[in-house]
C-alpha cells in the first residue's frame, strides 16, 4: 500500500505491492527518498441537533395502530486553517531524524457544513395477533456549503430534498418463530460539502436495502438464532481518489449482499454465548472510472466469531467468571480500485477474567492472546493492529 513510511509488503501480488508502496506522491523514483513538508492546523467544529417525537395509539375496527411522528433538525460546521512549512527529505530505509520545519505560512483555510430538517411518519399496524406491518417514510430538506475562507469565496452550495420510504412485515407462525421482510431507502447528506480533485461538488449518498430473515427461539427462549439474507445498493459513495489520496471521488454504485447468522443466549445457567457468521459479496456495481466488479476495500468475504463466558453461580467462588473470544476474518482487498494487493486473513483469540460481588466489579481483558500479526486498511494506508494487550479495570457502584 502507499505509505509515507517503511516498506510494508503484504500478502498478494508482490510486484503490485511494491509499485503501490513507492508510487508518487510519496516516494521518489529511487524508491527510498521521501519528500516531506510540515503542516499545522487550527480547527473548529460545531455540531447541534434536536429531535422531537409524538407517539400515539388508535384502532380502525379490529386493527390496532401505533403511530409515530417526528421532526429532526441538525446543523454541522467544521472549519480548519492549514499552515505549511518546508522540511527536509528523509531516506525511509536509513532515516536520520531531527530536522526542524521552516517558517509556517498560510496554505488553505476552509470550512464546510450542512443543515438538515427531517420530517418522518411511521405506522406499526397489527393486522392480526401474528401479522404486523410497518409503513413509513421520511422527508429531508438539506442545504450544504463549502467555502474558502482564506480568499473569502464560496466553492460550492447545494440544496437537496429527498423522500425515503420504508416498509416492513413480520409474520409469526408460532410463538418461537418469526419471519420478517424489510425494504428501506436512505438519504445521507454529504456533511463535508465536499469537492473532488477536479472541483466537482459531491452528491448526497443514497441507498436501498432489502432484507428477509427468520428468527427462532430455542431452549424455552434462552437461546435465539437469527438468519438473514440482504441486498444493499448505495450510490455516490465517497472513496479515496486513486490519483491523489488527499481528495476523494464518488463511486457510481456499490452493492453489498450476503447472509448473516447470529446466535445469542444462555445455554446453561451462567454459560452465555454470542456467535455469528457472515458471507459478504461487496463490490462496485456501476462506475465510469473504477472497474465494475472490483471488491470494496477492507471487506472480507467470510467472517466468523464466537464469544462465550461462564460465571460460577454458587459457592465461595460465586461471581468469578471466564470468557473466551475467537475471531476469524478472511483476506481483503487493500484498496479501491483493486491492485492485486490483499490483506491476509487472520484468526485472533481474546480472553477475559472477571469477578463481581455486591456493588463492585473487577476484570482483566486480554486482546490478541497469541500476539497474531494482522492489518486493516483505510484509504491508501495499511495499519498494523494491536498486539497482545492486557487491560484491567475495577468499578464500584454507589
Amino acid at each position: 500500500m502507499r505509505q509515507g513510511f517503511g516498506g510494508l509488503v503484504v500478502e498478494g501480488n508482490t510486484e503490485a505491492a511494491e509499485l503501490a508502496n513507492y508510487d508518487a506522491p510519496f516516494v521518489e523514483a529511487d524508491g527510498r527518498t521521501l519528500e516531506r513538508n510540515a503542516e499545522r492546523t487550527d480547527e473548529l467544529q460545531e455540531n447541534f441537533s434536536v429531535q422531537t417525537e409524538v407517539i400515539g395509539e388508535f384502532n380502525t375496527g379490529s386493527i390496532n395502530h401505533n403511530l409515530l411522528f417526528g421532526v429532526e433538525y441538525a446543523r454541522y460546521k467544521f472549519a480548519y486553517d492549514f499552515f505549511e512549512a518546508s522540511l527536509g527529505s528523509i531516506d525511509i530505509f536509513e532515516p536520520e531524524y531531527g530536522d526542524e520545519p521552516g517558517d509556517y505560512s498560510p496554505n488553505f483555510f476552509e470550512e464546510y457544513g450542512t443543515r438538515n430538517v427531517g420530517v418522518y411518519l411511521q405506522d406499526l399496524i397489527y393486522l392480526t395477533p401474528n401479522l404486523i406491518v410497518l409503513a413509513g417514510g421520511r422527508l429531508d430538506f438539506n442545504d450544504s456549503f463549502y467555502r474558502d475562507t482564506l480568499n473569502d469565496t464560496t466553492l460550492s452550495e447545494r440544496s437537496n430534498t429527498a423522500f425515503s420510504p420504508r416498509l416492513g412485515l413480520v409474520y409469526q407462525p408460532g410463538e418461537d418463530t418469526s419471519l420478517y421482510f424489510n425494504w428501506a431507502n436512505a438519504f445521507t447528506p454529504n456533511i463535508f460539502g465536499g469537492r473532488s480533485r477536479t472541483g466537482e461538488a459531491f452528491e448526497p449518498e443514497r441507498g436501498e436495502q432489502f432484507e428477509i430473515g427468520i428468527k427462532q427461539e430455542f431452549l424455552s427462549d434462552r437461546l435465539s438464532a437469527n438468519l438473514a439474507l440482504y441486498h444493499i445498493t448505495r450510490q455516490n459513495v465517497s472513496t479515496t481518489d486513486p490519483e491523489d489520496p488527499d481528495f476523494s471521488i464518488q463511486t457510481g454504485e456499490q452493492t453489498s449482499r450476503g447472509i448473516e447468522l447470529d446466535v445469542t443466549g444462555e445455554i446453561l445457567p451462567g454459560w452465555n454465548i454470542i456467535a455469528n457468521y457472515a458471507l459478504t459479496d461487496a463490490f462496485v456495481s456501476q462506475d465510469n472510472d473504477i472497474p465494475e466488479g472490483d471488491r470494496l476495500a477492507g471487506i472480507p468475504e467470510h467472517t466468523a466469531s464466537l464469544w462465550t463466558t461462564y460465571e460460577i453461580q454458587s459457592g465461595d467462588l460465586q461471581g468469578l467468571g471466564f470468557g473466551l473470544g475467537l475471531v476469524f476474518v478472511d483476506e481483503r482487498e487493500a484498496e479501491l480500485p483493486n491492485t492485486g494487493v490483499t490483506l491476509p486473513s487472520y484468526f485472533r483469540t481474546d480472553a477475559r477474567l472477571f469477578y463481581r460481588r455486591d456493588n463492585w466489579r473487577a476484570a482483566v481483558n486480554i486482546k490478541n492472546l497469541f500476539d497474531v500479526e494482522y492489518y486493516n486498511t483505510q484509504g491508501f494506508f495499511i495499519t498494523p493492529q494491536a498486539p497482545f494487550t492486557v487491560l484491567a479495570n475495577i468499578a464500584v457502584e454507589f
